[in-house]
């Protein structure tokens, strides 16, 4: 099977990124452009991101979860630590992140290391979630391979049941992460294939270098 997609084009004449415009900080600029792609380019979930790992087999894997929060010391999001990804990051946390919003024609690419956030922020957010959420949660044993769907729904019943008129408690295997970043570049598309690329680099706390890349 053979499929060309050569042909497959489309000129980025949207915006432009200059150095000189650029704050000092890449956290100024994310919040700035997350919020500008949220009010003006609508997609179906803008804090989608891909995070890639290095699994313990030594390849990189790349999977999209959603961002829940960022503050000037990184980006969390939540998921399962059994999981692969909860795995490849208890061995490896130097993790990639990476945001394109086509509707703006950007892309930003994180570089960072991934830590486990604190209970109390995890239990938080835990119980802020729908309740069928927690209980999706608690079910999955995320990754493992399992017989059948029915496997998953009936572990499903017999949750609600133990849980039915009380609180779901967080499961001590599900939290969050937070990436720090010690790398973030800005990419806009722009005509011509000249794109406009803007590169930070973090050289003590919140001490950053922001440099202009070639296309």
């Amino acid at each position: 099977m053979e499929s060309d997609l050569s042909n497959y084009r489309k000129s980025y004449e949207k915006g432009e990124l200059t150095l000189e415009q650029s704050p000092e900080n890449p956290m100024e600029l994310f919040r700035s452009w997350f919020h500008e792609v949220d009010d003006h380019f609508p997609q179906d979930e803008t804090n989608a991101m891909t995070i890639s790992t290095i699994g313990l087999d030594g390849f990189p894997k790349s999977r999209v979860v959603l961002l829940k929060r960022f503050t000037y010391e990184g980006f969390i999001f939540y998921t399962n630590y059994h999981s692969e990804k909860g795995k490849a990051i208890a061995n490896n946390p130097n993790v990639c992140l990476s945001f394109f919003w086509h509707g703006a024609e950007r892309q930003i690419i994180i570089k960072g290391v991934a830590e486990k956030i604190s209970d109390n922020l995890s239990d938080g957010y835990f119980e802020s979630r729908p309740r069928g959420s927690q209980l999706g949660a608690a079910v999955s044993d995320q990754s493992a391979v399992i017989p059948n769907r029915a496997y998953l729904e009936d572990k499903l019943k017999a949750l609600e049941k133990q849980y039915e008129g009380q609180e779901i408690p967080r499961p001590e295997f599900w939290g969050g992460f937070i990436v720090k970043p010690v790398e973030i570049e800005f990419w806009q598309g722009r005509p011509n294939r000249l794109h406009d690329r803007i590169r930070y680099h973090l050289e003590t706390d919140y001490a950053w270098t922001k440099n202009r890349l070639s296309p």
